[in-house]
């Protein structure tokens, strides 16, 4: 057997992989609608499948009572030699069709991108994993060292009880190294190791006035409309290049000259993002546009409590509510950001409005060093298979998945990879996987078990 053989059995088994993708985006796992939980199970029940197709021992749906399942399944080949985690999650993000170009649960390609809600994030990611196993498996007879998955089904959720699961199931999780690819690469051409991410505060800003809606025509110049007041409220949480104000974060100046030639401008956000002609990006001032999106706080609104436009009354609406979601820089913490985020809350709420502000969910962002014979055997991994050196990176969003497992196994090396890049769009309409970069991460895997085996063995 040599690596080469296993590569190349890899790469033939692409084509049959991405097939399959299709029937993974047919399914509707939304973690959050409750009315879809069926759909969720279904999914883990369709990855269990696909897990013991590979070739892997012990699959079974791990339960807990009020949690979605999880997915697990290991191939122990020699007790004495090292062992990998591999994470993923089946869960998505739910997709509005009036907003997508394409139906968002059937998968249809593009050229060298297939479009579908989950398709990247992370469907792809953990179906790479099992290409390349299935690769090892069937030419090597079988992976050069132990090798767990672990599939949750609540990640877009938040991972709200990934605790428990590690603390029933210990034996699911224990490795000496875990790789999670559900992260962005720089491009299609240049591969990402992640080693920051933000965290997450997620609350809910509510301002009262009235025991009950009242008449616009009647009332309005009298009254104070929470409507109003809480879009201004919320518009003096930042200031005006749109940063959240009071909770800059303290950055290296070594990582930030480190960081400067990743930064995207103008044009990469139109190509990327969908920024409109005649809109420029925010200022990034005399800092990398990349500190702003990794290392520094941001605030958007992700729900009001506000009248659709189909559904308009000339009334004074009795209270209004926002769902704020605040991206944490790493170090920061949850409740810090929220002592400081309601403190200003409370100075600024106009017309003398009542308030209430309500958190719902908190994750602390998270950093790393990435330095150790397992980063060292990625770096060779990935610069195999994409001919370029790997590029550490950071990534503006959150995965609960990672802080807890930092937590839980401190000393454990984190090797955060993806099969996403720029033009991706997780979480938003029209998310794709470029077909390209998915054969490229699908040698990288090969080529890192393959590492992994000697890296951790010295």
């Amino acid at each position: 057997m040599s690596l080469e053989a296993v590569r190349q059995q890899a790469q033939t088994l692409v084509p049959e992989a991405l097939e399959r993708l299709g029937d993974y985006v047919r399914i509707k796992a939304l973690s959050r609608d409750p009315k879809l939980a069926g759909e969720v199970r279904r999914m883990a029940e369709v990855a269990a499948e696909d897990l013991r197709a590979a070739g892997l021992d012990d699959v079974a749906l791990l339960e807990l009572d009020g949690a979605l399942p999880c997915v697990k399944g290991s191939k122990i080949v020699d007790p004495e030699a090292p062992t990998v985690l591999i994470y993923g999650h089946f869960d998505q993000q739910p997709a509005d069709p009036a907003v997508w170009s394409t139906p968002p649960h059937e998968m249809v390609r593009d050229g060298d991108r297939l479009y579908g809600r989950g398709v990247a994030d992370d469907l792809a990611g953990w179906l790479s994993q099992i290409v390349a196993f299935r690769a090892w498996s069937e030419v090597g007879g079988g992976p050069p060292l132990n090798v767990r998955f672990l599939l949750e089904g609540e990640e877009e959720i938040g991972s709200p009880n990934l605790g428990r699961f590690m603390t029933e199931y210990p034996e699911a999780f224990a490795a000496d190294a875990m790789v999670l690819t559900d992260c962005e690469n720089p491009s299609t051409d240049v591969a990402g190791l992640t080693v920051s991410l933000r965290g997450l505060l997620e609350l809910k800003v509510t301002v009262r006035a009235l025991r009950g809606k009242v008449h616009s025509g009647l009332w309005g110049g009298a009254l104070p409309d929470p409507a109003v007041g809480l879009m201004k409220l919320i518009a003096q949480l930042v200031d005006d290049e749109g940063r959240v104000v009071g909770l800059e974060h303290p950055v290296d100046p070594a990582w930030r000259e480190s960081v400067a030639g990743l930064s995207p401008d103008d044009d990469d956000l139109r190509r990327d993002a969908g920024l409109l002609d005649g809109v420029a990006g925010l200022d990034s001032g005399d800092r990398p546009r990349v500190e702003w999106m990794w290392r520094q706080p941001h605030l958007t609104v992700v729900g009001t409590s506000l009248p659709a436009l189909d559904q308009t009354a000339n009334v004074i609406l009795p209270h209004a509510s926002a769902v704020l979601s605040l991206r944490l820089a790493p170090g920061m913490t949850a409740e810090g950001a929220l002592e400081s985020l309601r403190a200003r809350i409370q100075a600024s709420v106009p017309f003398g409005l009542q308030v209430e502000v309500e958190p719902s969910l908190g994750t602390a962002g998270w950093s790393y060093e990435a330095q150790g014979p397992a980063f060292d055997a990625a770096e060779r991994a990935y610069k195999d298979a994409f001919g370029k050196d790997l590029v550490r990176i950071g990534v503006g969003g959150s995965i609960p998945f990672i802080t807890l497992f930092a937590e839980r196994f401190p000393t454990t090396p984190l090797i955060l990879n993806g099969v996403m890049d720029p033009r991706t769009n997780a979480h938003g309409p029209n998310e794709s996987l470029h077909v390209g970069l998915f054969g490229k991460v699908v040698q990288a895997n090969v080529n890192l078990l393959h590492e992994l085996a000697l890296a951790l063995r010295s």
